[in-house]
C-alpha cells in the first residue's frame, strides 16, 4: 500500500483590480489520513502516552486535587501570556490588582483573562463537544478588556492577518485568506472527531495544533487560544481528567524551535519533525508535571506535621492551609472571611505559620500585609 504523504499546502495570491497585493498561505485540508515514515515518532509516542498515564493518575489519587490544579492553570497562563509578550511573572499574577504598579497592569489584565478562558472551557468541555464554538466563546473571554478588545473577540476573523512585521508587505508569515478560513475550520473540526482515519489520538493533537496556528482564525489571540487547545484536546481524548497539563513552559523556553518547526512544515511538508518535537515536549512537560506533584505530596506532608503542633487552632489552620494550595497570596482579612473566624484569630493563626517559616510577609508594610506561602511557589517557578 503506498504511504500517504503529508502534503501542508501553498501560497496563493491575492488580487485586486488586476494586481496581486500579496501571496497567503493556504493549508491543505487536513482531515484525511496520514502515515509517517519516522520510527523515532512511535518510540516517543508510547513514551508520552506513558506518561501522561502517570501524570493523570497523580490527579485522580491526590486528595483534594482541585486546589492545586489552579495553581498549574496560573502558571500556564503565565507562561502562555509571555510567549506573546507580556512581562508579568507568576508571583505578580497572585498579587491583588491595586498591588500592581500601573505600567504593569496591561500585562496583569491579560494574564487574569486567560486564567478565567482557560477555567471557563475546561468547564464547559463537560458538556459541551470540542468545537469551534467553544472556543470562539473562549477567546471572547480572552479579550475582553484588554489589548485586542477590539480585534472582532469572539468572532473568526473576516480579514486579513499577518505574522511578524509591520504590514502585508513585510509580514514574516501571511496566514489563509478570510474567505477561506470557515472552510478550514470545519474541515479541522471534523478532524478532531473523524474517528475512521485511525490516527492516535496524541498525533492529531500535534497535527490540530500546526493546523490551527496555520489558519489563524482570529485577528487576536490565536497563539493563547491555540495552546489551550492541546490541553482541551487531551481532556476531551480521555488522556487528562484535570487540565493538569500545560505545554506552554517548553515551548517559551524552545521559542525559537517551536516557530522554526511550524514553519518549517509550511515550507517542506515536513510535518513529521513538527510531531517529533511536540511529542518530546509533552514527554518532558508530562515528567515535569509528575515530580511537580511529587513535590507537592512531600511539602504538604512537612506542612502538616508543623500544623499538628498547633494545638487548638490545628484544625482552622488545616483549613487555611488548603485554601491557600489555590491562592497561596493572602491577608489576615481574606483568611478571617474565608475561615469564618474573628480577624483576631486569623492574625493568630498567620503568625503561627510565620514561626514555622511556612508563610512569609512579601509586602514590608505595617498594615494591609499579604503572606505568600512561599516554597509552595516555588514548585511552579522551576
Amino acid at each position: 500500500m503506498k504511504k500517504k504523504a503529508f502534503v501542508a499546502g501553498k501560497y496563493t495570491s491575492n488580487y485586486y483590480k488586476g494586481k496581486n497585493l500579496y501571496d497567503s498561505y493556504s493549508p491543505s485540508r487536513i482531515n484525511k489520513s496520514f502515515d509517517w515514515d519516522d520510527k523515532k515518532i512511535d518510540v516517543l509516542l508510547e513514551e508520552a502516552v506513558r506518561l501522561l498515564g502517570e501524570l493523570n493518575a497523580y490527579s485522580k489519587q491526590i486528595p483534594d486535587v482541585n486546589f492545586f490544579i489552579q495553581m498549574h492553570v496560573i502558571k500556564e497562563a503565565t507562561k502562555s501570556s509571555r510567549i506573546e509578550g507580556t512581562r508579568t511573572e507568576i508571583d505578580e499574577v497572585l498579587l491583588p490588582e491595586q498591588e500592581i504598579l500601573p505600567e504593569n497592569r496591561d500585562d496583569w489584565f491579560e494574564v487574569q483573562n486567560y486564567i478565567k478562558a482557560i477555567n471557563y472551557s475546561v468547564k464547559q468541555l463537560e458538556k459541551l463537544p470540542l468545537c469551534m464554538r467553544l472556543l470562539m466563546k473562549t477567546h471572547k473571554i480572552l479579550l475582553s478588556g484588554v489589548r485586542g478588545e477590539k480585534k472582532q473577540r469572539g468572532e473568526i476573523r473576516s480579514s486579513q492577518n499577518w505574522i511578524g512585521g509591520s504590514s502585508l508587505n513585510d509580514a514574516f508569515f501571511i496566514p489563509p485568506h478570510h474567505n477561506l478560513v470557515p472552510e478550514l475550520l470545519s474541515d479541522l473540526e471534523n478532524f478532531w472527531h473523524n474517528s475512521d482515519l485511525n490516527i492516535p489520538s496524541l498525533i492529531n493533537v500535534a497535527m490540530t495544533h500546526y493546523q490551527f496556528e496555520t489558519i489563524h482564525p482570529f485577528l487576536d489571540g490565536n497563539g493563547r487560544i491555540g495552546r489551550l487547545l492541546i490541553t482541551l484536546q487531551l481532556i476531551y481524548y480521555g488522556f487528562l481528567k484535570k487540565p493538569t497539563f500545560y505545554i506552554s513552559d517548553f515551548f517559551e523556553r524552545n521559542r525559537n524551535s517551536y516557530y522554526d518547526s511550524l514553519s518549517s512544515v509550511r515550507t517542506t511538508n515536513n510535518i513529521e519533525q513538527w510531531i517529533k518535537m511536540f511529542l518530546a515536549g509533552t514527554i518532558e512537560t508530562a515528567t515535569n508535571g509528575i515530580e511537580t506533584f511529587e513535590r507537592i505530596v512531600d511539602l504538604r506532608s512537612a506542612y502538616e506535621q508543623k500544623i499538628m503542633t498547633f494545638g487548638r487552632q490545628a484544625k482552622l489552620s488545616q483549613k487555611m492551609l488548603l485554601q491557600m494550595f489555590s491562592t497561596p497570596v493572602i491577608s489576615v482579612p481574606i483568611i478571617s472571611q474565608r475561615l469564618n473566624v474573628a480577624y483576631n484569630t486569623a492574625n493568630s493563626i498567620i503568625k503561627k505559620f510565620i514561626e514555622e517559616d511556612i508563610l512569609r510577609e512579601i509586602t514590608g508594610y505595617s498594615r494591609n500585609r499579604l503572606f505568600l506561602l512561599w516554597e509552595y511557589l516555588s514548585l511552579f517557578k522551576d
